[in-house]
């Protein structure tokens, strides 16, 4: 009895692959024992029952079998569909149409492959308008980039570019799962997730007339004001299960205007407020409406009526999207977007060739994109942007590894509004960041970042051989904080900054440089706090802009002479509070030259390791220095002026150092070398003054007319 048990399980298996087998005919089949969980209950479509090939031939009749299997199990009640391994070739001139409440699973060695064409747009497969609760699992999307036929044009007016091959496309979905697939290959995007738009009218300059509409849904006159001439009827095939409009694609008219509703029998229902591109609800028995215009002339006007949805709640997991022509997705029209855990490499063929694009065209009369969650992707070998957010509002990019070397990262462009970008690694990718945007706790190497603002804020960032490039277009439309620059390998890296000034707090930069540490050319005003500068180049030092510098620290590395500080801007510089050690080879600490500049420090200590000056002021507006600490204890020659005003070698020129006021420091050195210096500032220079100063070792050297008060020397 045990032996008969023991023998039952592989001879029912083996009758039912042997009657699995004659229903599919000659066409091969791939049976597993164990079946996962998600497909126990699934429909195994039957290929010949529904004239369906899976050895990449006949792709109309495959086309139609599939999409006929589909139908046939939504109207069944069948939530679930199998196809088994094999190769589907798909119909050029048509597609797979999902349908509601239904799950298409393919085996792991299923592919779809869409046929060879010439079209400029296609798709493989389409999820459209008012589909729900669909779920696309596994196998493969193989698109015809390789044999595409790129000379010919769908029409007359379209561009020829061949850029809208879709693997699958989300055209006004809702409720959709995309999990565990790959999509290579296509014309343009391996999945794109669209809006769906029907126009309902289209108004010229002859349908408006003078007029209003009053509280009560009466038409009055009112010279200040413009009315639709004829009723906006409710009546498209559209409405059947819509309750919402817009007008879109405005000319000369303003952006907001009013809506007065009526039922059929011209009865008044309400008026309401509303703006060009903004969804407006329909009330119930709405029948027509009428739209109010604060605006005398209907010269040149235009305005579209349509019926626009996005597509909602997308979700795309563990998927694979690669050698797309243009982009892994697209997202070109959705809310409530999810795409996590997937990889996008190898883009490449046609602009914008991305991994990912949220781009729906709204400022030109497209669709909006909402809450989009991109979080734990992987990015490689794309040809020109891992990530853009182009347009749109509220975004979150999490956790991702952005690594096409040498190409943008991540893009966002004004349009968008309102992004998260958070605990990222930038792997030899840029960052452009123009608008709205929030940055926390993400590193970045060999690469470069442009923020632009307004409203850009970081966070926490770390920087390993690259440049933190920030050119704000408002003041302070970019603000920075904890941040982190590693010179690790002698790359021209650091911070460079240009255009408004922006406020830094809690920056480090770290290691010697191939060049300056921080650069740039930016208006007076900057503000740091906390800026860190440790190992500057001894050749090249830094030139610091315009700005106040509280807390800050300057350390040079040693082996140049000429690697200084230079503030040699026009504007006030002010330092409080900060430590100047400059390499023990260096002439000096810090070098101000401009004759429109005005130089403030103040509780400053400057730790000199070498023939070093502390300040040397060569042209100055002004220059105070009050309650510092300078420690020069390890010179070797007498003649070192530590704080200097201007240069022996231009003591008979004219003056350019205006006005100088040392108060109050402290100078400490090891020798007899001259603590204070303003001899040489000068013909015609004016009485500085040199108040209560305390020399250790150190001596004066004045001109004859400068004010010297209450100076200790030691």
């Amino acid at each position: 009895m045990q032996a008969i048990k023991k023998l039952a399980k592989p001879i029912v298996a083996m009758l039912l692959l042997l009657i699995l087998m004659i229903s599919a005919g000659n066409q091969s089949f791939v049976y597993s024992e164990s079946p996962s969980p998600s497909t126990q209950t699934a429909y195994v479509v039957e290929l010949s029952k529904w004239s369906i090939y899976n050895d990449g031939t006949h792709a109309v009749e495959t086309t139609q079998g599939i999409n006929n299997s589909l139908a046939w199990a939504h109207k069944s009640g069948i939530s679930s569909i199998l196809l088994p391994a094999g190769n589907y070739l798909i119909d050029k001139d048509s597609r797979i149409e999902m349908v509601s409440n239904m799950t298409l699973e393919l085996s792991p060695d299923a592919t779809l492959t869409k046929e060879t064409n010439g079209k400029e747009r296609y798709e493989l497969l389409r999820v459209g308008p008012d589909i729900t609760n669909v779920t696309l699992k596994g196998g493969t999307y193989n698109g015809d980039k390789a044999t595409h036929n790129y000379s010919n044009k769908d029409n007359k007016y379209s561009y020829g570019t061949h850029e809208s091959g879709f693997g699958i496309l989300l055209e006004g979905a809702s409720d959709v799962k995309v999990e565990g697939i790959k999509a290579f290959n296509f014309t343009g995007d391996g999945l794109a997730i669209f809006g769906y738009g029907t126009i309902i009218t289209d108004l010229y300059e002859n349908a408006f007339l003078s007029g209003g509409i009053d509280a009560k849904g009466k038409k009055v006159k009112d010279t200040s004001r413009l009315r639709t001439a004829k009723p906006l009827y409710f009546k498209h095939e559209v409405f059947k299960n819509a309750n919402t409009f817009e007008f879109s694609n405005r000319q000369n008219l303003p952006k907001a205007f009013e809506v007065a509703f009526y039922r059929a029998d011209g009865t008044f229902i309400s008026k309401t407020a509303a703006n060009i591109q903004e969804p407006i609800t329909i009330p119930a028995g709405a029948d027509y409406c009428y739209a109010i215009f604060q605006q005398k002339s209907a010269k040149k006007a235009y305005l579209e009526m349509w019926h626009r949805t996005v597509s909602q709640r997308v979700t795309i997991t563990d998927s694979e999207f690669a050698y797309n022509r243009r982009q892994g997705v697209t997202v070109g029209g959705a809310d409530e977007v999810l795409l996590e855990n997937n990889s996008f490499h190898h883009m490449k063929g046609t602009a914008p060739e991305s991994g990912i694009d949220v781009e729906g065209g709204f400022e030109v009369n497209g669709f909006l994109n909402s809450r989009i969650t991109i979080r734990n992707n992987e990015f490689y070998d794309n040809a020109a942007y891992d990530v853009i957010l182009f347009d749109g509002k509220d975004a979150v990019v999490e956790g991702n590894h952005m690594a096409s070397k040498g190409v943008i990262g991540l893009a966002v462009s004004p349009p968008f509004t309102g992004a998260t970008i958070k605990s990222n690694h930038f792997d030899g990718t840029r960052i452009i960041a123009e608008h709205d945007a929030v940055f926390t706790d993400n590193r970045m190497n060999d690469a470069m970042t442009r923020f632009v603002g307004p409203n850009i804020r970081i966070d926490g960032m770390e920087l390993t051989d690259s440049t933190f490039g920030v050119s704000a277009k408002v003041p302070f439309g970019v603000e920075v904080a904890n941040v982190t620059i590693t010179n690790a390998t002698k790359k021209d890296t650091g911070l460079s900054i240009w255009d408004q000034p922006i406020r830094v707090t809690n920056m480090t930069i770290q290691g010697e440089p191939a060049l300056r540490s921080i650069s740039g050319n930016v208006k007076p005003g900057s503000i740091f706090d906390n800026l860190r500068v440790i190992g500057y180049n001894g050749n090249y030092g830094l030139s610091l802009p315009p700005g106040t510098y509280s807390r800050c620290l300057f350390e040079g590395s040693d082996g140049g002479k000429l690697g200084m500080v230079r503030a040699d801007l026009s504007g006030s510089y002010t330092f409080d509070r900060c430590v100047f050690k400059p390499g023990k080879s260096a002439m000096g600490a810090l070098i101000a030259e401009n004759v429109g500049m005005a130089l403030t420090i103040t509780n400053t200590r400057f730790e000199l390791s070498g023939d070093t000056q502390a300040v040397s002021v060569q042209a100055a507006r002004s220059f105070d220095f009050r309650r510092n600490a300078v420690f020069a204890e390890y010179l070797t020659a007498d003649n070192i002026e530590i704080i200097k005003i201007n240069d022996y070698w231009k003591r008979n020129e004219e003056y350019d150092v205006k006005s100088v006021n040392i108060t109050g420091n402290s100078i400490r050195t090891n020798r007899t070398a001259f603590g204070i210096s303003t001899l040489y500032a000068g013909k015609g220079a004016p009485a500085y003054s040199v108040h209560y100063n305390t020399l250790t070792r150190a001596k004066l050297l004045l001109k004859e007319n400068d004010k010297a008060i209450g100076n200790l020397i030691k």
